[in-house]
């Protein structure tokens, strides 16, 4: 059985595996259905700064397509605002900082990564920089993948199969990992990150973005309490038939 929340969420399962999720049992301390178990992202929780409209998809904009360098910093201000409300749920200790990359061709036709270019910046505007460690070079994009516009979360989820991998294992061994990136749409991206990250022994992951889109398709409904972050932030965690929301998240 499967609950109604979990007939709402995103597919970012195999279909086989949501076939087979009916016959699992339910573990006693886990309280949702066997469906909404299989479907949680591998990251811990995604938090982002605003909706990707207005003033800050202009200003990504800028950043990523007219090389307009400076636009990094205003961005890593905002995403530093939103990392240091999301610190206190973090474990002590040293947490790696992991850009998304980009396919070495994409990085020297723009000339630098933006994500990376934001998490320079955010990491100079923290009170407490020495906890977070850059950590660029381990995570590496080691095929272009074609545009994700118009894909369904099947063909996102395959064309992103295998595009990411992990240049030195050691780096990252048992370590706890903030994953950043300039936009959250549907997830896909974040997601296949996490996986890779966590199978060459990463401890967890938490992702960070400047902005998250949203999206008739891609409803975000969240109680009152959620709404009143202030500063424009907003985070999500991973979605369950418990809980008062519904998400889509892949990027």
């Amino acid at each position: 059985m499967v609950c109604g929340q979990a007939l709402r969420l995103p597919a970012w399962i195999d279909s086989a595996e949501a076939d087979g999720a009916d016959r699992e049992e339910p573990e006693a301390e886990d309280p949702r259905c066997p469906l909404c178990r299989r479907i949680d992202p591998p990251f811990e929780r995604a938090v982002a700064y605003g909706s990707y409209d207005g003033g800050l998809r202009d200003l990504i904009h800028l950043l990523k397509f007219q090389q307009v360098r400076p636009a990094a910093a205003v961005l890593g201000r905002m995403l530093a605002g939103t990392i240091a409300g999301t610190e206190k749920a973090m474990p002590v200790g040293t947490i790696a900082v992991v850009p998304v990359p980009l396919h070495k061709r994409k990085q020297a036709q723009r000339g630098f990564n933006q994500a990376e270019a934001i998490a320079r910046a955010a990491l100079k505007q923290l009170s407490r920089p020495q906890r977070f460690d850059l950590t660029t070079g381990v995570l590496v994009r080691r095929r272009e993948t074609g545009s994700q516009i118009g894909l369904t979360s099947h063909q996102r989820r395959e064309n992103l199969r295998g595009a990411f991998a992990v240049s030195d294992p050691t780096r990252i061994l048992g370590r706890d990992i903030l994953l950043i990136d300039d936009v959250l749409t549907t997830g896909t991206t974040a997601s296949e990150c996490a996986r890779v990250l966590l199978r060459a022994g990463a401890a967890r992951v938490w992702v960070a973005t400047v902005a998250r889109t949203l999206k008739i398709y891609d409803v975000i409904s969240l109680s009152e309490e959620e709404f009143s972050v202030p500063s424009s932030q907003f985070s999500v965690d991973p979605p369950s038939c418990t809980e008062n929301r519904e998400l889509r998240t892949e990027n």
